[in-house]
């Protein structure tokens, strides 16, 4: 799993980025308007929207912003009505990928999700052939600088974390869905500061390949990531560091 939250935490960075040109905030805008339409304004009592708002201030997403995404998702103001949507293929030697997306035209957004896959080695494939691969799990990244990566596992299982692991350079903190904002919570009340946190999908096995596929893969996850309907893209590959350098690179 180290792979996929190294990947992560390249997509955390990479937001700053998306930040300047809109991008990111139009899709943490468009998860809020989902979530109140699903649950109501209410983020006392609407855990997907309690998710969506703390995920827009991680990223900095002005208050207005917020309080508009929240008006267009309870009718106050005049918004798109979105589609939720759940796709499921195969990248460059077999790797699974799943794309979560929300969009105001289904079959734009197919089409050009079907035309990525095909550009870069990949396919689309039927409803149901990766999905079962992936898991949703809360999943919280600390850098580990000076600390006490022992004492710090400790104090993320004992605030219920299901699932600790120690890199080199980071701590990759795993909950249930029901759990992540507890144990997200318990971690900044002991004063950790968190480099990123979301709910993702997990694979529940990975994928080792050679670079070269790899690498493939890491340009259609990014690629997809890039279109503004996609809200979250997920894949089964353990990339390497040298596979992340050169990516970045």
């Amino acid at each position: 799993m180290s792979g996929h939250s190294k990947w992560a935490s390249i997509k955390h960075q990479k937001g700053v980025a998306d930040a300047r040109r809109g991008q990111l905030f139009t899709k943490l805008a468009r998860e809020i308007i989902v979530a109140v339409r699903q649950g109501g304004s209410n983020s006392d009592t609407n855990f997907r929207l309690r998710l969506a708002i703390q995920k827009a201030r991680d990223n900095n997403m002005p208050l207005d912003n917020i309080e508009r995404a929240v008006k267009r998702g309870s009718g106050e103001m005049e918004g798109a009505t979105l589609t939720e949507m759940v796709l499921e293929g195969y990248g460059p030697s077999g790797a699974a990928i799943l794309v979560q997306a929300l969009s105001d035209n289904r079959n734009r957004t197919v089409q050009d999700i079907r035309n990525l896959f095909s550009r870069h080695g990949g396919n689309l494939g039927e409803s149901g052939c990766v999905a079962w691969l992936f898991e949703s799990k809360g999943l919280i990244l600390i850098e580990a600088g000076d600390l006490d990566t022992e004492e710090l596992a400790l104090q993320a299982i004992d605030a219920g974390a299901e699932d600790v692991k120690i890199e080199e350079d980071h701590i990759e903190i795993y909950t249930t869905p029901e759990d992540f904002m507890k144990v997200r919570g318990a971690m900044e009340k002991d004063g950790v500061t968190i480099a990123s946190a979301e709910m993702s999908m997990i694979p529940q096995t990975t994928l080792d390949l050679d670079e070269k596929p790899a690498l493939q893969n890491l340009k259609l996850l990014n690629k997809l990531e890039e279109l503004d309907e996609v809200q979250l893209v997920s894949s089964n590959v353990n990339f390497t560091d040298s596979v992340l350098e050169q990516f970045q690179g």
